[in-house]
C-alpha cells in the first residue's frame, strides 16, 4: 500500500515532502508554487526602496531600547566621587561594548544565525534542534530533515561532528541546553517587562528638572497611563505601530546627537580620546572593585541590542543592518559623547545625567521627544516578547496561546492578546512598586547581561556544530564575548538584593510554567506513542461484527504522524462504531504566507474500506476561520480527484470506482461530524509525588490554554470532543 501523501492538482502522485520544503529542483510538481512565490516575495524584500523603507520602520520597533538608552545609563552609574579620568574611562568602556556587542555580535554574527527568519535565543535552539537530533521532544526532532537542512542551507551533506554526537547521546546536554533556552525566553520576557517600565519612568521624571514640587507618585501614575496607552496600540500591528512610532524615533536619533556635538563644542572637545582602550585599562586600575561595581549600571547602554535579533521576524537582516549601522550606532555614541562632555565639566550631575546636558532653550522640546521616544522604546521588547513567545508555541514548549499574524507579507510579525495584556499588568505593577527608578536599573541591569551571555553560548554552538566555523574563530568569539559579558554578569548579581531579585522572580515562574507544560506534552507523547492505533489494528477492529458502519460522514482529527490516536480506539471500543466513510484529518503549519488553494488538501487511501488520510496545509496569512461547509465539500472534491486517478490500485480490496464515490455522496448527505480528543491523565496511587504534581500542574494549564486545532468554521452542532483519560 502507498503511504505517500498526494495532491489531486497534478498529472501524477506528488509526495507531500516536495511540497512541503522546496528543495530548489525545477523538475517537481506543486511545490513549484512555493518556490516562484518565495522567489518573488525574496526579490521584493530586497529590493532598494523596499529595504529602505524596513529600515526607516524598524527605527520604531527594534532600536527604541538600545537608542533611548542615554536616558538612564549615568544615573544608574552611582560614583561617589566622579572626576574627569573616571568619566573619560566609562564613555571608552560605553564605546567598545556598543561596537563590539552591537556591531561584531548582533550585527555582524547573531542576524546570520537565524532560524527561517526568526531570531532570538529560542530561534538558535530551534535552529540547533533542526540540523542535529538534539530536541528532548521526540514529537519536534526533525530526523527526516535534518539531513536536507544541513545540506540545503549549509553545503553538501557532512559526517555529524563529533559535538552533534556528543549532544545526540546525552540526554543531560540536552535536557541543559534545552535548560538555558528556556532561561533566555523567561529572561527576555523579564526585558520585555522591564523596559518599558524604566523608559518610560526615566523620561516622565524630567518633569521634575523644572517643577520641583511634582512628587515621584504622580510621575509613577503618569508613567501608568502611558503604558497602558502604549499596550492597547499592540493589536493593530508591528506594521502600523512603526509607521506611527517611526517619526518619533527618527526625531529622537537625529536630535539626540545633535545636543551631543552642542555639549561636545561647548564642554570637553577632546572627549574622543577617551576611544583609546588605555583608558578602560586605567579605570579598573585607579578604582578597583569600585569600577568593578560600576559596571552593573554600565551595561545599560547596550540594552535593547537583544531586541536588535529577536526582532528580526519583523522585518530582515539587511533593514536591520542598515539602520544600525547607520543612524542607531553614530546616534549613541555621539550622543554618550555629549552626555559626557558636560559630566567632565559639571561632576556631580550624573544622577541625572541626561536631562541636566540638555540646553535649557530646548528642554521642553526634548522633554516632548524623550516622552514620546521613551514610550515607543518599549516597543522593541514588546515586539520581541511576541515573536519568541510564537516560537516557543509553535515548539511545543509553551502553553497554547492565541497568536495573531498582522501582517500578510511577513510570518514574524505577530500579536498575542493575552500575553500582551498579562506584560501590561506586571510592567504597570513594576512601575508602581519599584517606583525608584535605581532598583529598576538593578533589575534590568541582571536581565540585559544574562540574556547576552545566553545568545553568546548558543551562538558557539551553532558556529560548532551548524556552521563548522574554524575551531580558532571560535576560540576568539567566544572567548572575547564571553570574558566581557561574564564580567558584567558578575557585576550585576552584587545588585540582587537591591531590585535584582526581581526578573529572577519572573524568570522563574514562566520557567516553572513552560517546564510543567514540556514535562506534561513529554508524558503524553510517551503514552500516544505506546498506545497509538495501526492501521492493522484499525483493521481488525473493524473487522469484529460487533462494530458497526454507521451511515455518515466523519472528519477524525489526530496529531500522530506514525499511526492513529489513541482516543480512536476508545472510541471505536466504547461507540461499537465508525462512520462509513471516516477520514483522518491533520492540519499542518506551512512557513509560507498562502497555500494556494489547489494545494490545500492532501488525501491518502488508507487501504481499507471507507477510510482515508487528509492533510490540510495552511500557510501563516491563511484564515481557516470560515472554511465550514466550503471545506467538507473541498475534501470530497480531493477523495473523488483521487479515487479516480488511483482506480487501477488495490482492486482486491477496494470497492470499485463508481460504488466508492456513491459512498461518499451517500455520506455526506447522511450527515457530516468532527471529531476530536480531549484527553487527561489519569493518575493513580502509585504516581510519585514529583509526576503526581506536574502532570497536576500540566492539567492546570492544558484546562486554560486554546485548542491546538482551529475551528475552520464548523457548526456546533457537527462538533463531537470524545474524553478519554490517559492512565499513569
Amino acid at each position: 500500500m502507498d503511504n505517500q501523501l498526494t495532491t489531486t492538482t497534478s498529472n501524477s502522485l506528488v509526495p507531500l515532502s516536495e511540497i512541503v520544503v522546496n528543495d530548489n529542483n525545477n523538475n517537481n510538481h506543486s511545490h513549484t508554487t512555493f518556490s516562484s512565490s518565495t522567489e518573488k516575495t525574496t526579490n521584493e524584500r530586497d529590493s532598494y526602496w523596499t529595504t529602505l523603507v524596513l529600515a526607516y520602520k524598524t527605527l520604531g520597533v527594534v532600536f527604541g531600547g538600545l537608542v533611548t538608552s542615554p536616558l538612564y545609563v549615568y544615573p544608574a552609574i552611582h560614583l561617589k566621587s566622579p572626576n574627569e579620568d573616571d568619566y573619560l574611562g566609562i564613555y571608552s568602556i560605553i564605546f567598545w561594548t556598543l561596537t563590539l556587542i552591537g556591531v561584531v555580535k548582533y550585527c555582524f554574527i547573531a542576524l546570520k544565525a537565524d532560524d527561517q527568519g526568526e531570531g532570538g535565543t529560542f530561534a538558535l535552539y530551534s535552529l540547533l534542534c533542526r540540523h542535529a537530533n538534539i530536541s528532548i521532544l521526540s514529537s519536534k526532532r526533525m530526523d527526516s530533515n535534518s539531513a536536507f537542512e544541513d545540506s540545503n542551507q549549509y553545503g553538501t551533506t557532512r559526517k555529524k561532528s563529533r559535538l552533534v554526537r556528543f549532544f545526540e547521546q546525552s540526554l543531560v546536554a540536552r535536557r541543559v541546553l534545552l535548560f538555558i533556552a528556556m532561561l533566555g525566553m523567561c529572561m527576555l520576557i523579564g526585558d520585555g517587562i522591564l523596559t518599558p517600565a524604566i523608559s518610560v519612568l526615566s523620561a516622565m521624571d524630567g518633569i521634575r528638572e523644572p517643577f520641583r514640587s511634582v512628587s515621584k507618585y504622580l510621575v509613577e501614575a503618569l508613567s501608568a497611563v502611558v503604558l497602558i496607552a502604549l499596550f492597547l496600540l499592540q493589536k493593530f500591528g508591528t506594521s502600523k505601530v512603526s509607521f506611527l512610532f517611526s517619526p518619533i524615533m527618527g526625531a529622537w536619533t537625529l536630535t539626540t546627537p545633535m545636543v551631543g556635538i552642542y555639549s561636545i563644542i561647548h564642554h570637553y572637545p577632546r572627549i574622543f580620546k577617551a576611544l583609546s582602550p588605555h583608558y578602560i585599562i586605567h579605570f579598573f586600575l585607579r578604582n578597583g572593585k569600585e569600577g568593578w561595581l560600576l559596571l552593573g549600571g554600565i551595561v545599560l547602554c547596550i540594552t535593547g541590542s537583544e531586541a536588535l535579533f529577536a526582532d528580526l521576524g519583523h522585518f530582515n537582516k539587511r533593514s536591520i543592518q542598515i539602520a544600525f549601522l547607520f543612524t542607531i550606532y553614530p546616534s549613541l555614541i555621539l550622543t554618550y559623547a555629549g552626555q559626557t562632555a558636560y559630566l567632565i565639566k559639571h561632576p556631580n550631575d550624573h544622577d541625572d545625567g541626561f536631562y541636566k546636558f540638555i540646553p535649557s532653550s530646548v528642554f521642553w522640546p526634548m522633554f516632548i521627544v524623550a516622552t514620546l521616544a521613551a514610550t515607543v522604546a518599549s516597543q522593541s521588547l514588546i515586539s520581541a516578547t511576541f515573536s519568541i513567545i510564537k516560537q516557543s508555541v509553535v515548539l511545543d514548549y509553551f502553553p497554547r496561546v492565541k497568536v495573531v499574524h498582522t501582517s500578510p507579507y511577513k510570518e514574524g510579525e505577530v500579536y498575542s492578546p493575552e500575553v500582551n495584556y498579562i506584560l501590561m499588568v506586571l510592567c504597570v505593577t513594576a512601575v508602581l512598586v519599584f517606583g525608584d527608578g535605581k532598583d529598576l536599573s538593578n533589575a534590568f541591569g541582571v536581565v540585559v547581561s544574562l540574556v547576552m551571555l545566553i545568545t553568546t553560548i548558543l551562538l558557539t554552538l551553532v558556529m560548532l556544530m551548524i556552521w563548522r566555523t574554524s575551531i580558532v574563530l571560535v576560540a576568539l568569539y567566544f572567548v572575547t564575548f564571553f570574558l566581557i559579558e561574564g564580567v558584567y554578569v558578575s557585576a550585576v548579581f552584587t545588585k540582587i538584593p537591591e531590585g535584582g531579585w526581581l526578573p529572577f522572580a519572573i524568570s522563574i515562574f514562566l520557567a516553572f510554567i513552560m517546564f510543567g507544560w514540556f514535562y506534561g506534552r513529554q508524558r503524553k507523547l510517551e503514552y500516544e506513542m505506546t498506545h497509538k492505533i495501526t492501521l492493522d489494528n484499525l483493521g481488525m477492529l473493524l473487522a469484529n461484527p460487533e462494530i458497526q458502519r454507521v451511515p455518515g460522514l466523519c472528519f477524525f482529527y489526530s496529531n500522530i504522524q506514525d499511526g492513529l490516536t489513541p482516543v480512536l480506539g476508545h472510541y471505536i471500543k466504547n461507540m461499537r462504531s465508525l462512520h462509513k466513510v471516516t477520514v483522518f484529518t491533520t492540519l499542518r503549519y506551512l512557513l509560507v504566507a498562502k497555500v494556494p488553494q489547489q494545494e490545500r488538501i492532501l488525501v491518502k487511501n488508507l487501504g481499507l474500506k471507507g477510510v482515508y488520510g487528509c492533510v490540510i496545509q495552511y500557510g501563516y496569512a491563511d484564515s481557516l476561520s470560515h472554511e465550514g461547509d466550503g471545506f467538507v465539500s473541498q475534501v470530497i472534491n480531493s477523495l473523488q480527484a483521487h479515487i479516480q486517478k488511483c482506480s487501477n490500485t488495490f482492486l482486491s480490496i477496494r470497492l470499485s470506482v463508481e460504488e466508492e464515490l456513491l459512498e461518499l455522496d451517500s455520506a455526506k448527505l447522511a450527515g457530516v461530524v468532527h471529531v476530536k480528543g480531549k484527553t487527561r491523565f489519569h493518575i493513580g496511587k502509585d504516581v510519585g509525588w514529583f509526576d503526581k504534581n506536574m502532570l497536576a500542574f500540566y492539567e492546570v494549564l492544558h484546562s486554560n490554554c486554546r485548542s491546538a486545532l482551529p475551528a475552520l468554521g464548523v457548526p456546533v452542532a457537527q462538533r463531537m470532543e470524545v474524553g478519554m483519560f490517559y492512565e499513569v
